[in-house]
């Protein structure tokens, strides 16, 4: 009976590529998952902060409809301002974020919301590392 010799080698170099592989995979995966979570948790906050708002602003439309009802009218809600053109101006703040909200007398007892703006102050980074400036 003839005995054939098993050779090792090039199985155990194939499982060594296909370890490597796995492995790099598998940092690449996780180094993914908590790019994405650090974006979700962004998000997260930024629909918190718009939502917070939204809610702000319709309270502050209950209090305009209640006064208007009671007929005190619009000129007597706290913290607004009319501007040039007749429109009532409120700016309600959560954090970062700015809700201005603009509304018009129309009749005796209704308004119509012509501004409805959410805002947020952006600044560009300064810093943008060796990025040619255009300049000669």
């Amino acid at each position: 009976m003839k005995h054939i010799p098993i050779r090792l080698g090039p199985l155990a170099l194939l499982l060594t590529v296909i370890s490597i592989c796995m492995a790099t995979l598998g940092i690449l995966s996780f180094t993914t998952a908590r790019a994405d979570l650090s974006l979700a948790e962004k998000y997260a906050s930024t629909v918190q902060e718009r939502y917070m708002l939204e809610k702000a602003g319709q309270d502050f439309l209950r209090q305009a409809g209640n006064a208007l009802a009671e007929g005190s009218g619009l000129e007597g809600l706290a913290g607004t301002e009319t501007g040039e053109d007749g429109i009532l101006y409120k700016t309600l703040e959560y954090e970062e974020v700015r809700l201005l909200i603009g509304l018009l007398r129309e009749g005796d007892h209704g308004f119509r919301v012509v501004e409805w703006r959410i805002q947020k102050d952006w600044e560009p980074e300064d810093n943008l590392g060796d990025l040619w400036d255009g300049v000669f």
